[in-house]
């Protein structure tokens, strides 16, 4: 069995909450997941000392760790490095590498950038890039988990408003889902919420849940997230999965258990 702790949003920067931030680096240490996600929206507006706080914050986790940017990572006023060098940033101060691969015995997860140089809000992931992804699906090892992570999201949240999923989501959806991935994690709308792509995507198969994290740690939950943070603790063991909400409590300081999900496999 693999256990992750997934997280998204944290954005360092005016709306991060230190407070917050510390009670998770206490959960990793109680829990010591297999490897810790996080989905993007790393600081609020890519600034170098933004980058180097939550890169320090992140190597302090002691734990396996994989990070994809959002667009909240692309410099939102320097317009000289969002036309000529959106991810300049985020590769000097955080990593170079825009779509990480970890492995292990039982786990392969992979990495998708959905943020790009004039993004404000949304995101897409080019047709190239998910040809790519393709090939890079059919190369995975036999035998292993696939878990894919995106900033962006591929399926509405409930309340979602007018807001759209990112460009080209569903032709990545059925690439993922034929490829073998059994899990998505993302964030971006400040709201938990996972559900299989089936639902949204009829036709891509039973299996592939999607699970997207609230923001961890700032202030900018939204809807039925206002004020609160929240992110997934995730158990995989033989192709079946189980979610929990995590949510902060404030008067006792630490995360909470507040919903489980459970998505047995299904034999194709």
């Amino acid at each position: 069995m693999r256990r992750l702790l997934q997280i998204s949003d944290v954005h360092f920067g005016r709306p991060h909450r230190p407070e917050i931030a510390a009670g998770v680096l206490r959960l990793i240490a109680q829990r010591e997941p297999d490897l810790v996600v996080v989905a993007g929206d790393l600081t609020q507006r890519a600034k170098p000392r933004e980058f180097a706080q939550v890169r320090q914050w992140i190597d302090s986790m002691a734990v396996p760790t994989l990070a994809v940017p959002g667009n909240h990572d692309v410099p939102m006023y320097r317009f000289w490095e969002r036309l000529f060098s959106p991810y300049g940033a985020y590769r000097k101060h955080f990593s170079a590498n825009l779509e990480p691969v970890i492995e292990d015995d039982e786990l392969f997860v992979i990495g998708i950038n959905s943020a790009f140089n004039w993004t404000v809000q949304g995101g897409r992931v080019t047709p190239r890039r998910i040809r790519n992804l393709e090939r890079q699906l059919a190369a995975a090892p036999e035998g292993k988990t696939i878990v894919a992570v995106v900033h962006h999201d591929l399926i509405p949240p409930p309340r979602f408003g007018s807001q759209q999923v990112a460009v080209n989501a569903a032709s990545l959806v059925r690439v993922l889902a034929s490829g073998g991935v059994r899990l998505v994690l993302s964030g971006h709308e400040h709201q938990s919420y996972c559900a299989l792509a089936e639902s949204y995507y009829p036709g891509v198969g039973a299996s592939m849940v999607v699970a997207h994290s609230g923001t961890m740690t700032s202030d900018r939950g939204r809807g039925c997230e206002r004020d609160r943070n929240t992110g997934f603790w995730i158990e995989i063991d033989a192709g079946w999965v189980r979610l929990v909400t995590l949510e902060w409590d404030r008067d006792r300081g630490e995360f909470r258990e507040r919903l489980s999900h459970e998505f047995p496999a299904i034999e194709p």
